[in-house]
Protein backbone atom coordinates (compact mmCIF):
# COMPACT_ATOMS: atom_id res chain seq x y z
CA UNK A 1 0.00 0.00 0.00
CA UNK A 2 2.19 2.67 -1.01
CA UNK A 3 -0.51 5.79 0.27
CA UNK A 4 0.49 7.81 3.14
CA UNK A 5 -1.66 6.03 6.31
CA UNK A 6 -2.48 8.32 9.33
CA UNK A 7 -3.13 6.69 12.31
CA UNK A 8 -5.30 9.19 14.72
CA UNK A 9 -4.89 7.81 18.67
CA UNK A 10 -6.90 9.55 20.79
CA UNK A 11 -5.82 9.41 24.85
CA UNK A 12 -7.39 10.82 28.00
CA UNK A 13 -5.40 10.23 30.76
CA UNK A 14 -3.90 6.93 29.51
CA UNK A 15 -0.70 6.84 31.10
CA UNK A 16 -0.01 2.98 31.92
CA UNK A 17 -1.01 2.26 28.30
CA UNK A 18 0.23 5.36 25.51
CA UNK A 19 3.83 4.33 24.84
CA UNK A 20 3.65 0.93 24.56
CA UNK A 21 0.40 1.51 21.96
CA UNK A 22 2.47 4.00 20.01
CA UNK A 23 5.80 2.19 20.40
CA UNK A 24 3.58 -0.73 19.42
CA UNK A 25 2.18 0.79 16.10
CA UNK A 26 5.58 2.77 15.76
CA UNK A 27 7.54 -0.21 15.11
CA UNK A 28 5.28 -2.32 13.27
CA UNK A 29 4.38 0.47 10.71
CA UNK A 30 8.00 1.27 10.39
CA UNK A 31 8.36 -2.16 8.83
CA UNK A 32 5.46 -2.44 6.92
CA UNK A 33 4.48 0.59 5.33
CA UNK A 34 7.15 3.42 3.32
CA UNK A 35 4.97 6.38 4.67
CA UNK A 36 2.97 6.85 7.78
CA UNK A 37 2.46 9.00 10.25
CA UNK A 38 0.84 8.69 13.98
CA UNK A 39 -0.99 11.44 15.62
CA UNK A 40 -1.42 11.11 19.53
CA UNK A 41 -4.68 13.20 20.16
CA UNK A 42 -3.75 13.89 24.21
CA UNK A 43 -7.50 14.86 25.39
CA UNK A 44 -7.13 17.20 28.53
CA UNK A 45 -4.82 14.53 30.56
CA UNK A 46 -4.57 15.64 34.25
CA UNK A 47 -1.93 12.02 34.32
CA UNK A 48 1.57 12.06 32.46
CA UNK A 49 -0.39 11.03 29.17
CA UNK A 50 1.13 14.08 27.59
CA UNK A 51 4.49 14.10 29.35
CA UNK A 52 5.22 10.27 28.38
CA UNK A 53 3.92 10.77 24.47
CA UNK A 54 5.85 14.38 24.24
CA UNK A 55 9.04 12.39 25.56
CA UNK A 56 8.25 9.42 23.01
CA UNK A 57 7.64 11.17 20.17
CA UNK A 58 11.38 13.38 20.31
CA UNK A 59 13.18 11.70 17.22
CA UNK A 60 10.31 10.18 15.38
CA UNK A 61 9.37 12.84 13.07
CA UNK A 62 6.12 10.06 12.05
CA UNK A 63 4.68 10.88 15.65
CA UNK A 64 3.07 13.90 16.40
CA UNK A 65 1.29 15.00 20.10
CA UNK A 66 -1.67 17.13 19.84
CA UNK A 67 -2.70 18.81 23.22
CA UNK A 68 -6.06 19.93 24.24
CA UNK A 69 -6.33 21.72 28.00
CA UNK A 70 -10.09 21.24 27.40
CA UNK A 71 -11.81 17.99 27.90
CA UNK A 72 -13.31 17.62 24.08
CA UNK A 73 -14.11 13.75 24.24
CA UNK A 74 -13.24 10.97 22.21
CA UNK A 75 -15.19 12.25 19.53
CA UNK A 76 -13.36 15.57 19.18
CA UNK A 77 -10.06 14.25 20.01
CA UNK A 78 -10.51 11.63 16.48
CA UNK A 79 -11.87 15.19 14.72
CA UNK A 80 -9.14 17.20 15.64
CA UNK A 81 -6.80 14.40 14.83
CA UNK A 82 -8.05 14.05 11.10
CA UNK A 83 -8.34 17.79 10.61
CA UNK A 84 -4.40 17.77 11.34
CA UNK A 85 -3.74 14.97 9.24
CA UNK A 86 -2.21 14.34 5.63
CA UNK A 87 -2.60 10.69 4.69
CA UNK A 88 -4.59 9.52 2.19
CA UNK A 89 -5.79 7.02 4.39
CA UNK A 90 -7.12 8.47 7.70
CA UNK A 91 -7.94 6.04 10.45
CA UNK A 92 -7.70 5.62 14.42
CA UNK A 93 -7.09 3.54 16.67
CA UNK A 94 -7.72 2.97 20.64
CA UNK A 95 -4.77 3.49 22.97
CA UNK A 96 -5.32 0.56 25.04
CA UNK A 97 -3.78 -1.51 21.66
CA UNK A 98 -7.08 -3.71 22.08
CA UNK A 99 -6.22 -3.54 18.46
CA UNK A 100 -2.80 -4.75 17.67
CA UNK A 101 -1.09 -3.25 14.87
CA UNK A 102 -1.30 -6.14 12.53
CA UNK A 103 -5.04 -6.39 12.50
CA UNK A 104 -5.12 -2.72 11.70
CA UNK A 105 -2.85 -3.40 8.56
CA UNK A 106 -5.10 -5.55 7.38
CA UNK A 107 -7.85 -3.14 7.47
CA UNK A 108 -5.72 -1.59 4.43
CA UNK A 109 -6.86 -4.25 2.51
CA UNK A 110 -10.84 -3.22 1.49
CA UNK A 111 -9.48 0.12 -0.14
CA UNK A 112 -7.33 -2.61 -2.41
CA UNK A 113 -10.96 -3.85 -3.32
CA UNK A 114 -12.73 -0.35 -4.39
CA UNK A 115 -14.02 0.41 -0.36
CA UNK A 116 -14.25 3.94 0.60
CA UNK A 117 -14.58 3.01 4.63
CA UNK A 118 -12.92 -0.02 6.05
CA UNK A 119 -13.64 -0.82 9.94
CA UNK A 120 -13.11 -3.63 12.28
CA UNK A 121 -15.86 -6.04 13.23
CA UNK A 122 -15.52 -7.77 16.75
CA UNK A 123 -19.25 -9.51 15.71
CA UNK A 124 -18.37 -11.04 12.17
CA UNK A 125 -17.26 -14.97 10.88
CA UNK A 126 -13.76 -14.16 10.65
CA UNK A 127 -13.29 -12.35 13.89
CA UNK A 128 -11.32 -13.18 17.00
CA UNK A 129 -11.91 -12.40 20.32
CA UNK A 130 -9.38 -12.84 23.00
CA UNK A 131 -10.19 -11.52 26.19
CA UNK A 132 -13.92 -10.60 25.76
CA UNK A 133 -15.42 -7.84 27.64
CA UNK A 134 -17.45 -8.09 31.04
CA UNK A 135 -21.31 -9.85 30.27
CA UNK A 136 -22.74 -6.99 31.56
CA UNK A 137 -20.98 -4.63 28.71
CA UNK A 138 -21.90 -7.48 25.94
CA UNK A 139 -25.24 -7.57 26.56
CA UNK A 140 -25.45 -3.54 26.70
CA UNK A 141 -23.63 -3.56 23.62
CA UNK A 142 -26.20 -6.11 21.66
CA UNK A 143 -28.92 -3.46 22.97
CA UNK A 144 -26.69 -0.96 21.72
CA UNK A 145 -26.32 -2.15 18.01
CA UNK A 146 -29.66 -3.34 17.87
CA UNK A 147 -31.13 0.23 18.46
CA UNK A 148 -28.31 2.05 16.35
CA UNK A 149 -29.20 -0.18 13.19
CA UNK A 150 -32.97 0.72 13.68
CA UNK A 151 -32.85 3.95 14.13
CA UNK A 152 -29.86 4.51 11.31
CA UNK A 153 -30.76 1.88 9.06
CA UNK A 154 -26.54 0.90 8.80
CA UNK A 155 -26.58 -2.75 8.28
CA UNK A 156 -23.54 -3.14 10.47
CA UNK A 157 -22.84 -5.78 13.07
CA UNK A 158 -20.22 -4.04 15.05
CA UNK A 159 -20.14 -0.27 14.82
CA UNK A 160 -18.25 0.40 17.92
CA UNK A 161 -14.77 -0.93 18.08
CA UNK A 162 -11.94 1.12 17.72
CA UNK A 163 -10.35 -0.02 14.42
CA UNK A 164 -11.36 2.13 11.78
CA UNK A 165 -9.97 3.80 8.21
CA UNK A 166 -11.44 6.29 5.99
CA UNK A 167 -10.40 7.40 2.43
CA UNK A 168 -9.36 11.36 2.55
CA UNK A 169 -12.58 11.76 0.46
CA UNK A 170 -14.62 10.61 3.27
CA UNK A 171 -12.85 11.75 5.82
CA UNK A 172 -13.32 15.72 3.60
CA UNK A 173 -17.30 15.26 4.17
CA UNK A 174 -16.58 13.90 8.00
CA UNK A 175 -15.23 17.20 8.59
CA UNK A 176 -18.19 19.67 6.56
CA UNK A 177 -20.24 17.89 9.62
CA UNK A 178 -20.69 18.67 13.24
CA UNK A 179 -19.74 15.31 14.86
CA UNK A 180 -20.45 14.62 18.47
CA UNK A 181 -17.88 14.14 20.31
CA UNK A 182 -19.29 11.65 22.78
CA UNK A 183 -18.32 7.93 22.08
CA UNK A 184 -21.84 8.01 20.02
CA UNK A 185 -19.53 9.58 17.12
CA UNK A 186 -18.93 6.43 15.53
CA UNK A 187 -22.02 6.06 13.94
CA UNK A 188 -22.31 9.35 13.42
CA UNK A 189 -19.48 8.99 10.99
CA UNK A 190 -20.84 5.73 9.70
CA UNK A 191 -24.20 7.25 8.81
CA UNK A 192 -22.68 10.78 7.28
CA UNK A 193 -20.68 8.37 5.05
CA UNK A 194 -23.34 6.01 4.60
CA UNK A 195 -25.71 8.73 3.33
CA UNK A 196 -23.02 10.17 0.66
CA UNK A 197 -22.95 6.96 -1.07
CA UNK A 198 -19.41 5.84 0.32
CA UNK A 199 -18.74 1.98 0.46
CA UNK A 200 -18.47 0.41 3.84
CA UNK A 201 -16.69 -2.83 4.64
CA UNK A 202 -16.63 -4.41 8.06
CA UNK A 203 -13.93 -6.43 7.97
CA UNK A 204 -13.38 -8.96 11.24
CA UNK A 205 -10.27 -8.80 13.34
CA UNK A 206 -8.38 -10.40 16.61
CA UNK A 207 -9.58 -8.29 19.25
CA UNK A 208 -8.82 -8.53 23.10
CA UNK A 209 -10.40 -6.68 25.90
CA UNK A 210 -8.36 -3.67 27.80
CA UNK A 211 -9.30 -4.50 31.85
CA UNK A 212 -7.70 -0.57 32.33
CA UNK A 213 -9.92 0.72 29.06
CA UNK A 214 -11.35 4.26 29.98
CA UNK A 215 -14.63 3.81 28.92
CA UNK A 216 -17.22 3.93 32.01
CA UNK A 217 -19.72 1.23 32.74
CA UNK A 218 -22.90 3.34 31.64
CA UNK A 219 -21.34 4.76 28.67
CA UNK A 220 -23.78 3.29 26.31
CA UNK A 221 -26.86 4.43 27.98
CA UNK A 222 -24.94 8.54 27.25
CA UNK A 223 -24.14 6.92 23.79
CA UNK A 224 -28.44 6.27 23.11
CA UNK A 225 -29.46 9.23 24.51
CA UNK A 226 -26.58 10.84 22.20
CA UNK A 227 -28.10 8.84 19.27
CA UNK A 228 -31.35 10.08 19.42
CA UNK A 229 -30.55 14.12 19.40
CA UNK A 230 -28.05 12.98 16.30
CA UNK A 231 -30.74 11.30 14.36
CA UNK A 232 -33.84 13.28 15.59
CA UNK A 233 -32.66 16.92 16.23
CA UNK A 234 -29.24 17.14 14.23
Amino acid sequence: MAKKLSIVIPAHNEEKNIVPTVKSYYDFFSENLPSFEIIIAVNNSSDKTLELASKFSKGRPEIRVLNFDFYTGKGGAVIEGFKASNGSLVGFTDADDSTIPPEFFRLLKGFEEGFDVVIGSRAVKDSNIGKKQPLPRRILGTGFRLITNLLFGLGINDTQCGAKIFSRKAVGMLLKERISKGFEFDVQMLWIAKRNGFRIKEKGIKWSNNTDSRVGFFEPLKMLLGLLRIRFWG
